[in-house]
């Protein structure tokens, strides 16, 4: 499973070199996790799954029409693991994460990074929206699950925690 698609496919394509690609799965509709999406999924034979609440974000960057619709509860099964999409709006209005709990992760996309919450300056997206779903989505999960974060370091999401009220101080 290929999680976000950003920029070129041939990096991506070169990573899961020799292996089965079962799906092709969109956290958001921003054009730098969604460029190359089309492009894998004709080398892959993968479908792509993607929010249908960033829909007119897709259709910004690609002309045809994502496979599937990654709702919240959705279930994607790849190796024995099951990840259950989360939707967490904010960041944009379909932006959703994805929880293995097996594993004890949560691929984040750009609603929660290593120091707070994704931006929300961009069209489209609300600050009071991404606490909301940072406080009831995934503050909720066990303190020790691992945040793959769309850009940068990886976290915890008890290391996140504690800065809720920080975050929203200073409102962004």
């Amino acid at each position: 499973m290929i999680v976000d698609a950003p920029h070129e496919a041939a990096p991506i394509l070169s990573a899961v070199a020799g292996r089965r690609v079962t799906a092709i799965v969109l956290t958001h509709g921003h054009n730098d996790h969604i460029n190359a999406a089309t492009e894998l999924a004709e080398a892959t034979g993968a479908a792509v799954w993607f929010p249908p609440g960033d829909r007119m974000l897709w259709d910004e960057v690609h002309p045809d029409t994502p496979d599937n619709d990654l709702v919240d509860g959705t279930e994607l099964v790849v190796a024995g693991t099951t990840l259950r999409a989360l939707h967490t709006p904010g960041h944009s209005p379909g932006s959703t994460c994805l929880y293995a709990a097996d594993l004890g992760t949560v691929f984040s996309g750009d609603t929660l990074f290593n120091g707070g919450p994704g931006a929300t300056g961009r069209s489209y997206s609300d600050f009071p929206t991404i606490i909301e779903s940072i406080r009831t989505s995934l503050l909720t999960l066990p303190a020790d699950t691992v945040v793959k974060t769309g850009h940068g370091d990886e976290t915890t999401i008890g290391a996140e925690a504690p800065n809720l009220e920080d975050w929203i101080d200073r409102g962004h």
